[in-house]
């Protein structure tokens, strides 16, 4: 009798400090693009949209996670005020969506942002994304926007959270 194979190891994806223009993160960017060309029928360029400095240390991020080395999703921020930091990018690839990446990358740009200083979190998703939106309010983000209003006549859907344990 031969025993039944036993399922590979899982492991937890990996969180990667990178920058926007790192060759690793095209796929998800392009994807991403792909994604809003669809959603709202207009070009998108998200390499022309912010400098990539925006996204860098001390005032920026971006980060990737990695399952076997490969990105799974992604995220960024960038200072929007003094203390405030503004979430833009995050993406989770289509080959790894509804396992909960999304709100990993979530949890990690909050942590960095958290240890950099900010003491506020600002986001805005389009109105064409029903599943950005779900995951923010989840997520404890609140919104600046009436919630029973048609999404698409508000236009981008604003949200902030504050951030517990700044940094000193």
């Amino acid at each position: 009798m031969t025993a039944a194979p036993r399922p590979l190891p899982i492991t937890a994806p990996t969180v990667l400090h990178t920058t926007v223009t790192d060759p690793l993160a095209r796929p998800l960017l392009d994807e991403l693009t792909y994604e809003y060309r669809t959603r709202y029928q207009r070009p998108v360029d998200l390499g022309l949209e912010y400098p990539a400095e925006e996204f860098a240390p001390p005032r920026g991020a971006f980060l990737l996670l990695l399952e076997d080395g490969e990105p799974a999703a992604g995220g960024a921020y960038r200072r929007y005020d003094d203390r405030t930091a503004e979430l833009k990018r995050i993406w989770t690839h289509s080959a790894h969506r509804r396992r909960g990446l999304a709100r990993q990358v979530l949890d990690a740009l909050e942590r960095e942002a958290a240890d950099h200083g900010y003491t506020r979190l600002y986001l805005t998703t389009g109105p064409r994304q029903p599943e950005a939106k779900g995951l923010y309010l989840a997520a404890g983000y609140r919104p600046l926007f009436d919630l029973t209003a048609a999404p698409e006549s508000i236009g981008p859907l604003p949200f902030e959270k504050p951030l517990e344990n700044p940094r000193p």
